[in-house]
Parts: C-alpha cells; structure tokens; sequence
C-alpha cells in the first residue's frame, strides 16, 4: 500500500517588532525564493502572500517534514537571501515565534484568494487584529502580552 496524505498548513509570520520593512516591489523576488525552498523539499506551495510586516504561507507539508523545521528553514534561508541581495535594507530578522494552523482540503480555495488579497485586507484590519482572529478562530489560548 502506498502512502496517501493532504496535510495543509496556513503559516503566520511576521517581521521582528512587525516592523513594516517589506518594500511591496521585493516582496515577489522573497515569495519566488520561498516557493522554491519549499519545492526543493517536496511540498506543495498553494498560494504566498503578504503585507509590509508578516507574511502568509499556505502549502502542502511534504509528510516527512516536521512543521517547526520547515518553519525555521523557511526563515533561516530567506533571512540569508535577504542579506545576500539587499532586498529589504532594514530588515532585522523575522519574529523569533509564527502561527501555523492546520486545514482542510475544503478551505484550500478560500484560504488562497484570502491570502491572495492581503493589502486589501490589511487597509482595513492590522496584523496583531488578524492575528487574534486566527488564533481565537482556531481556539488557541494565547497571551496578549506576546504579542506586543
């Protein structure tokens, strides 16, 4: 028998004290770099997206892949890439936590064209309020403290 698995994860991240350094003109050179870290490791990239200060990833975690090392290679290599080529002159580093929620297949499509539509969103709404959002969605108990 073989092996059968549709694991979806939506990540969360943001920049370090959600500084708002991700110039909209680099963002795609960072989501193409990111794209294919996560091709290079067997996953699937559904859509990537995101604003000034944080990021959204949602993609198809290869099963071997615990969600914690992608996350951290994710961030590791994209903080080597954004040195190497300057892309984002004052960026300090990303968060050192990030929110990664589980999903289903069904929620795939509109979890994309939410991710999809980020600046939109985001005139509207800040980081810290979407974040709350998805974590009390999820039924996350957090404390508010972290995250100032």
């Amino acid at each position: 028998m073989s092996t059968y698995t549709q694991l979806i994860y939506h990540i969360v991240f943001s920049t370090k004290h959600r500084e708002p350094i991700l110039i909209k003109d680099h963002r795609r050179r960072l989501f193409a770099y990111i794209h294919q870290l996560l091709t290079n490791k067997n996953c699937h990239l559904y859509r990537i997206n995101g604003v000034e200060d944080h990021l959204h990833i949602l993609t198809h975690i290869h099963p071997t892949i615990a969600i914690a090392s992608m996350v951290k290679d994710i961030k590791l290599a994209s903080i080597e890439l954004i040195k190497q080529e300057d892309i984002f002159p004052d960026f300090q580093g990303w968060q050192d936590g990030y929110g990664v929620f589980s999903e289903t297949i069904k929620a795939k499509e509109r979890l994309m064209n939410y991710i999809k539509n980020q600046e939109e969103h985001h005139r509207k709404v800040t980081f810290i309020e979407e974040y709350k959002s998805l974590l009390n969605e999820y039924e996350i108990k957090f404390d508010p403290k972290y995250l100032l």
